[in-house]
């Protein structure tokens, strides 16, 4: 039973490893999305009556912030869980995969959970700016 886990261990490995690329990039193109949410906010695109514009827009901003925070604790910690897994990979008496594999799981965890609160804010933005944007008259 010994040798069948140590055979697994450098394919779960490999596996996290994986999803520690992937969770990069998804934050990659999260971090281009934010820019731009973040200008769009920041421009004066929208129609200046609309009721209660700067305390929506302020609050836009304020959970962008949040989510930005989030998205960047989170990189340092897959860049540390990277790191972790490459001296798991070198380990060969099994010490520590408890703790690789509970790591990884929490990290995916609160990875989903920061693409959801970005997903769910970034349409939110999208669905109101897309109500209150200035109407552009064809010339």
């Amino acid at each position: 039973m010994k040798n069948r886990m140590k055979d697994s261990k450098p394919v779960e490995l490999e596996k996290f490893h994986l999803d520690s690329q992937q969770w990069k990039s998804s934050f990659h193109l999260m971090k281009d999305e934010l820019l731009f949410i973040e200008e769009l906010l920041h421009s004066y695109v929208f129609e200046p009556d609309t009721p209660n514009l700067f305390e929506r827009l302020q609050d836009y901003l304020a959970r962008l912030k949040t989510v930005k925070l989030y998205r960047t604790e989170l990189e340092e910690q897959i860049t540390q869980h990277e790191s972790k897994l490459g001296g798991a990979l070198e380990c060969t008496n099994g010490q520590g995969d408890e703790d690789v594999n509970a790591e990884h799981e929490q990290l995916k965890a609160n990875v989903v959970n920061c693409l959801q609160q970005f997903q769910i804010l970034k349409s939110e933005v999208f669905n109101y700016a897309g109500g209150i944007l200035k109407k552009r008259r064809p010339d």
